[in-house]
Order: structure tokens, then C-alpha cells, then sequence
């Protein structure tokens, strides 16, 4: 019998893009330094015996899987495995399996719970984690891209198919941009369905969303790259019909601030010195100010452009 198995996956952020990503439009994504592991254990037992570990090494779910028990995290991750199995009839065929995952990051951070396991799920099934994705919890897939970059990347669908241009992105002035979470989890699927609401033609929308991202990956100067962000962020609120993160909850903060995802919650990115931003944070209860070059998966290789779009 073979030994034990080991698979990673990064976790992610949306830098642009957000929604408008799903419809084609050029999306920077940010793989992270933290992601998610997991090890399998092939058993003589025909059955998958499955536990979740937190980032501090906690039990917080632990179930032998495919037992009829009713469970809201039994049942996804037992359709997860069965898709798998669809799409590799091969796999978990002859013999059942131990596995254990372990976050890097606390679960309600919202960097990739779910896309992770999904990446790491399709790694030991030997399928496209792209089809698993869409046959599972469904997205543009850029989650499943950060999963397995070693960098940055610039990504879009092109006619349904995912692209994704590795790049090199640290920019000049990364030691004044931070990410802050919120102190709240928010639901993508509902901001997803929010967006997919809005009957308003898409096609502007993913032209200046993908020419905004163009324009801030090549960008040098921290002025620029702040009126471009303030640019995207006022593009998606018109097109939402919803505030802006700064209007809804910092108003009066004196740096440039810009949603990352769903908007709502999880992680905003922050644009100012690190001293005013750790100051104004954490006197309003947000303690989590991670900055760049500690948040973001970053290579040394020299500036590479990608086509344009």
C-alpha cells in the first residue's frame, strides 16, 4: 500500500475585477503566503475518514464521510469527492483513504477555504481543478489560479476558458499598501448573485474594469495607482448601486481604500504610511493590518508584461 500523500494550495485575493471577472473582464489576482495542506493516507478500510484542522491546530470537523448523517459540512465535501470520482472513475475505487486538511489562516478570513480544498481535492484525484470548481461550488475560478500560482497573476475567461499570466508584482511604493479584515465573513455567493441581478449590459463594465486593471499592474507611481483604484472602486459602486467601502464605514479616512472580493466584508486593501494606517485601524477595532510583503506570494523574478487585452 502506498505511503502518505502531501498536497498544498495558496490562498487568494482580488485585486480588480471583482464580479465583473466572472463575464471576461482582466482580473489581478494575489496569490497569498497562507493557504491550506492536506494529507492522505490510502486505508485498507473502505471508507473516507475525514478531519479539518484549524490554523492553531484544532479539531473542527472530524467524520467518517458517506454514512447518510445530515451534515453542512459533511454534504458538500462528500459532493466534492463524488465529482471527483465523475470525472476520474479511478479515483477512491479500490480502497478508502485518512485524510487530514490544515488551514494557515483563521477560517473566517476568507482567503480560500473552499478553493484550496477544491485544488487540493483535484491534485490527489489527478482531474482539472477548473471542472471540479464548476461542477462544485462554481466561480470564475481565479480562487483555483492563486491556488496553484507561485505569484501574482493576471487572469480572464476567455470564452468560458480560464487564462492566467504569471507576473512579477511588488510595486515601489508596496510598503504603503496594507490588507485589513473587517471582523466579518462575507457570503461571496450572495454578492455573486447580487451582481448576476443587474440586468444592465456588461460589456462596458468589462472593457474599462480590464483596461483599469492594465493600467494599475503597469503603473509606477503611488499617485497613479491611488486615482486608479479610487476609479475602479467608483466605476463598481455606480454599477452595484452600492457605496463605496470609504463611504460606508471610513469616511474620513485620509488615504485611498478599495473593497477586495465581495464586497462587505473580509479584507479591504489600504493605501496610506504604515503609521497612520495601523493607528486609524486599530483605534476603530480592526486589529488585522497585514502589509504586502507579508500577505502576498511574491517571486524574484524580473517584471514580466503579459499581451495586451
Amino acid at each position: 500500500m502506498q505511503g502518505e500523500s502531501l498536497y498544498t494550495a495558496h490562498g487568494k485575493l482580488l485585486l480588480t475585477g471583482e464580479y465583473a471577472v466572472m463575464d471576461g473582464a482582466l482580473a489581478l489576482a494575489l496569490p497569498t503566503q497562507l493557504g491550506q495542506r492536506m494529507s492522505v493516507r490510502p486505508t485498507d478500510k473502505k471508507e473516507i475518514f475525514f478531519r479539518s484542522l484549524t490554523s492553531e491546530g484544532k479539531v473542527w470537523f472530524e467524520q467518517v464521510l458517506f454514512q447518510g448523517i445530515q451534515h453542512p459540512i459533511a454534504q458538500p465535501l462528500e459532493q466534492l469527492l463524488q465529482e471527483a470520482q465523475r470525472l476520474n472513475p479511478s479515483f477512491l475505487s479500490e480502497q478508502g483513504a485518512w485524510v487530514e486538511t490544515q488551514l494557515e489562516f483563521p477560517q473566517y478570513w476568507g482567503l480560500g477555504s473552499s478553493s484550496t480544498l477544491v485544488t487540493m481535492i483535484a491534485q490527489w484525484a489527478g482531474v482539472d481543478p477548473y471542472q471540479l470548481l464548476k461542477a462544485s461550488f462554481g466561480g470564475s475560478g481565479y480562487d483555483i489560479a492563486c491556488a496553484e500560482a507561485n505569484s501574482p497573476i493576471l487572469y480572464h475567461l476567455q470564452e468560458g476558458t480560464p487564462r492566467n499570466y504569471p507576473i512579477y508584482y511588488k510595486p515601489t511604493f508596496a510598503s504603503q499598501l496594507f490588507f485589513v479584515y473587517l471582523n466579518q465573513k462575507q457570503n461571496s455567493r450572495e454578492g455573486i448573485a447580487l451582481y448576476r441581478a443587474i440586468k444592465k449590459k456588461k460589456e462596458a463594465l468589462i472593457q474599462q474594469i480590464t483596461t483599469l486593471t492594465e493600467n494599475i499592474y503597469r503603473t509606477t507611481t503611488i499617485d497613479e495607482f491611488c486615482l486608479l483604484i479610487e476609479a475602479h472602486e467608483a466605476l463598481l459602486a455606480t454599477y452595484l448601486q452600492l457605496p463605496t467601502v470609504k463611504e460606508r464605514l471610513f469616511k474620513d479616512f485620509q488615504g485611498t481604500l478599495k473593497s477586495l472580493g465581495a464586497w462587505g466584508g473580509d479584507f479591504i486593501l489600504a493605501i496610506a504610511e504604515a503609521p497612520y494606517v495601523q493607528g486609524y485601524f486599530t483605534s476603530r477595532g480592526f486589529d488585522t493590518i497585514i502589509p504586502f510583503d507579508q500577505m502576498v506570494l511574491i517571486t524574484d523574478r524580473e517584471p514580466v508584461l503579459p499581451p495586451s487585452h
